[in-house]
């Protein structure tokens, strides 16, 4: 293979020989698409703390959803987000199964009481869209508990947005191969098999009661004011930088701002 200048010095690099040496078999193609990657994460990230930057001046407050198949890498997105801004105006908001209190209570309550405040950036893996695909088609809602959040969520939504918070919501989406092949994989890994829940057991066998769901949640939920933005992501790299372009377009920083 006949190698460009350009990418040789790309190669001779601290980045270019870590990728190049980090995998077997050897493959110069991939090393230099992962500088590049790691080139272009680095530009976006820069941006991202100069949205985070515009956002604790101008007390703005933001939500970013993320949604999607188990296994699409929202985890990964998500430290790609965080690993650079500030950590005191952030936070990522995992919750766990709901107690008996939160049971009787509105069902969105508990995700509003993590809203962000002035100046803050919240990230939400998984969301109260939870109960218009995991819960129904694990059973863990009623259809009419079901019926009553899908007429609710819009205007929801409606409201969040008209205190002024941004919200930003996006979805993560991958071919069920590509499921089985990234479960394997975290099978056969130590460090990794604590990531394998009890759904996640059950995804490949559910895979069409999931799509069944995720089509009316797009039909119903993706409207003019909050809608859906379906990432791609069957390569995670590319991905990654979709998801933070995406986030960077929705939200109007000031993109002149010093950091």
């Amino acid at each position: 293979m006949e190698i460009s200048p350009k990418n040789l010095k790309k190669l001779n690099s601290k980045k270019g020989l870590l990728a190049l040496l980090s995998k077997e078999p050897l493959n110069i193609e991939r090393a230099i698409r992962y500088v590049d990657y790691q080139k272009k994460l680095e530009g976006l990230q820069v941006e991202l703390i100069r949205l985070q930057k515009w956002a604790i001046n101008n007390n703005e407050r933001i939500i970013i959803v993320f949604q999607g198949r188990d296994a699409a890498g929202k985890g990964g997105a998500i430290r790609r987000l965080t690993e650079r801004i500030n950590p005191r105006h952030m936070r990522i908001v995992a919750l766990p199964k709901p107690s008996e209190d939160e049971q009787s209570q509105w069902y969105f309550q508990r995700y509003v009481e993590q809203f962000p405040k002035a100046g803050e950036i919240v990230f939400f893996d998984r969301s109260w869209y939870n109960r218009a695909v995991i819960e129904p088609v694990n059973d863990f809602c009623t259809q009419e508990e079901y019926k009553i959040f899908m007429n609710q969520v819009n205007d929801f939504e409606r409201m969040i947005l008209e205190s002024g918070i941004h919200l930003v919501k996006i979805y993560m989406s991958i071919s069920k191969k590509e499921q089985a092949k990234r479960f394997a994989d975290i099978k056969s890994d130590p460090l990794k098999q604590w990531k394998m829940t009890k759904l996640d057991e059950k995804a490949q066998l559910l895979w069409d009661d999931y799509t069944e769901y995720k089509k009316a949640m797009f039909e119903k939920t993706n409207t003019d004011i909050s809608p859906w933005k379906i990432i791609r992501a069957n390569r995670k790299t590319e991905a990654r930088v979709n998801v933070i372009n995406h986030i960077l377009n929705r939200i109007p920083y000031d993109k002149d701002l010093e950091v």
